[in-house]
């Protein structure tokens, strides 16, 4: 997580678009983010527990994580792990290699940290973690000119510890550049707060570094947020650049931009940095941003391949409404002839609470006041919503 800054600066929420023009592939890609599949990842985060750095809970989370890209398609020589120590034991970070067609050897890293401190840290950064499986995903047959590495570090907590390693041994070593880096681009504590106005997203730029780095991140910041304007319904504030993961890469000369809330959450760095207290719309729509940023960067191609997923489920625009609910729910299905289908609340474990069928009135007014999942199915397609019940 970015410390907080010491000095103000003065944002501005101005759009400029510039020469950068809408291509609906990319848009088209953007739209393939799933919220279902943002939310299912961080439950999937949550339930490794407090992942602290080297401790068995990390490295659990980091097998989940290469699970996640094995079945997404990426093979073994393409999922590498970077080990470092840290105290008496040590950790890992874990870093996919998808290669480019055109530049194979000038790299888009797109990253953030998995480890967490005192909580399960959905927001900080879980956030950030299901943002890059789901770009990872969207993109496995894409073909874009530059290659992209997707790095999930750890010790991102204890001072950056798994950034400071890579690159200070991976992409830097004896004052040579091993690595030819076109950007880094961080996502870190993305997660909002239900219930806040979540419509802005910080794009972070370089301005403490090296004038020439400066000028370098001020552009592929600019670009960040254009990109953010033309694939999702976010506006853009500019933040400085601070303490996390992108700052070992500026202290080597390379380029950064990256992500953060606007609304700061308060939870991050406690037990209650958890599902109940973030806002998966904002995710999703920082998700959509960032995979349209990710194809910009990387010169993704503008043809639609045939071995693409980027057909999206028809549910996902499905309408769980009011939210937070006191006391009767209301489904608006996407498609009026959907007929046959099932409507279960679970609490965030997975245990279920209610079920029903065929029903688009659901009284949850015995239900205790809190954060549900709301899970919609039919005979072939799902989606799950974050449900909150306030009274």
């Amino acid at each position: 997580m970015k410390k907080i800054a010491i000095f103000l600066f003065t944002s501005i929420i101005v759009q400029h678009t510039e020469a950068q023009s809408f291509i609906q592939s990319y848009k088209d890609r953007a739209d393939a983010v799933s919220q279902t599949n943002i939310i299912n990842n961080l439950q999937n985060f949550a339930s490794y527990g407090i992942k602290t750095t080297g401790s068995t809970a990390n490295t659990n989370a980091l097998n989940w994580l290469k699970s996640k890209y094995t079945s997404f398609g990426y093979t073994a020589g393409q999922i590498a792990e970077d080990p470092f120590s840290y105290g008496s034991t040590g950790s890992k970070n874990l870093v996919i290699t998808k290669t480019g067609t055109v530049y194979p050897n000038k790299y888009v890293i797109i990253c953030g940290h998995f480890d967490t401190i005192n909580g399960p840290g959905v927001n900080d950064n879980g956030s950030g973690t299901s943002i890059i499986l789901e770009a990872a995903r969207i993109l496995k047959d894409v073909p874009t000119d530059y290659s992209i590495k997707f790095i999930h570090f750890s010790g991102e907590e204890q001072n950056l510890i798994g950034s400071h390693h890579y690159a200070n041994n991976i992409a830097y070593q004896g004052g040579v550049r091993m690595l030819d880096i076109k950007v880094v681009f961080n996502l870190d504590q993305v997660g909002g707060v239900m219930g806040n106005n979540n419509n802005i997203v910080y794009c972070d730029e370089d301005q403490g570094g090296d004038p020439a780095n400066n000028a370098a991140s001020a552009v592929v910041t600019q670009e960040l947020r254009n990109c953010t304007t033309l694939y999702s319904p976010l506006q853009t504030a500019v933040d400085p650049a601070e303490a996390t993961d992108y700052i070992p890469f500026e202290q080597k000369g390379y380029t950064i931009t990256g992500f953060f809330e606007r609304i700061r959450s308060s939870y991050p760095h406690t037990s209650s940095d958890t599902f109940n207290n973030t806002d998966p719309v904002y995710i999703y729509n920082i998700g959509k941003a960032a995979v349209g940023a990710l194809q910009h960067f990387a010169v993704a191609s503008t043809l639609l391949g045939t071995q693409e997923n980027v057909s999206k489920n028809p549910l996902e625009a499905v309408k769980i409404y009011p939210n937070p609910v006191k006391d009767i729910i209301n489904i608006e299905l996407p498609d009026s002839k959907i007929k046959n289908f099932s409507f279960e609340i679970t609490d965030f474990p997975g245990r279920s609470i209610l079920k029903t069928t065929n029903e688009t009135k659901i009284n949850v007014s015995n239900l205790e006041n809190g954060a549900y999942l709301g899970i919609l199915k039919t005979a072939d397609q799902t989606v799950v919503r974050k449900v909150m019940i306030m009274r």
